[in-house]
């Protein structure tokens, strides 16, 4: 039941939006919660930095499909366990992501895939805030110009996986002269047997890549880069 009064929610806001764009505001409370999402055309929302979109609760699904460009995700999600799939096709995009200490659950292991094919889209996520997760899986796919990641993961096991394909060889700007790709992690805490890894694969396009690893135990970073022209930081403390 509970799941078919959010979906029911769901349906009406998006259904009274406006002509060119569908919005979605969420909030939820309740445990093994399975949420599909799926918005096709041009300035949809899912949240605001003003309206909700919360998702409460323990051993919950959430999948997102978005179609088109100039979509954009703000969403908060507090619960113990989330695994979530996350799949764009367009330009101009933009997802900014809590996975919220507030919670008692802390979002304790969550397992995240997102997957885009497009240019000039943003992904801001931060993992676990101020308290530790215990184990944190994502995944990044892009292909596309001029894609910016930005994420904090605090954990104990946190496994960051990105692969990037850029379409030129050589370096590249956008019209805001903005990076081929450019990417910027920070992986806190101290970390079990398993530790913080970091397994980047970027193939065309200059570009920026800025890697911050803390916390006591294994810190791996494993990066392969195929173009020219970029700009490497990488930091390791104990």
């Amino acid at each position: 039941m509970k799941n078919i009064i959010i979906s029911s929610f769901i349906f009406v806001m998006a259904s009274v939006g406006v002509v060119h764009a569908n919005d979605i505001y969420i909030t939820q409370a309740g445990d093994t919660l399975d949420l599909d999402i799926t918005q096709d055309g041009t300035d949809n929302k899912i949240g605001t930095s003003s309206a909700d979109a919360v998702i409460n609760g323990d051993d919950m699904n959430f999948d997102i499909t978005q179609t088109g460009s100039t979509n954009a995700i703000v969403a908060t999600i507090k619960g113990a366990t989330y695994t979530g799939t996350w799949v764009f096709t367009g330009d101009d995009n933009t997802v900014d992501l809590d996975c919220s200490s507030s919670s008692a659950g802390s979002c304790d292991t969550v397992t995240l895939n997102i997957a885009t094919t497009g240019d000039d889209n943003a992904y801001t996520f931060d993992i676990g805030e101020s308290a530790d997760s215990d184990n944190a899986v994502v995944i990044f796919t892009t292909t596309g110009d001029h894609n910016i990641i930005a994420s904090t993961i605090n954990g104990k096991s946190a496994a960051l996986t990105v692969v990037m394909n850029n379409s030129a060889s050589t370096v590249t700007t956008s019209t805001g002269s903005n990076e081929g790709n450019a990417i910027t992690t920070t992986q806190t805490g101290d970390g079990d047997g398993t530790g913080h890894t970091i397994n980047l694969g970027i193939t065309g396009g200059g570009g920026t890549v800025d890697i911050v690893q803390s916390g006591i135990h294994d810190n791996i970073v494993d990066l392969t880069i195929a173009g020219d022209s970029f700009d490497v930081d990488i930091s390791q403390t104990d």
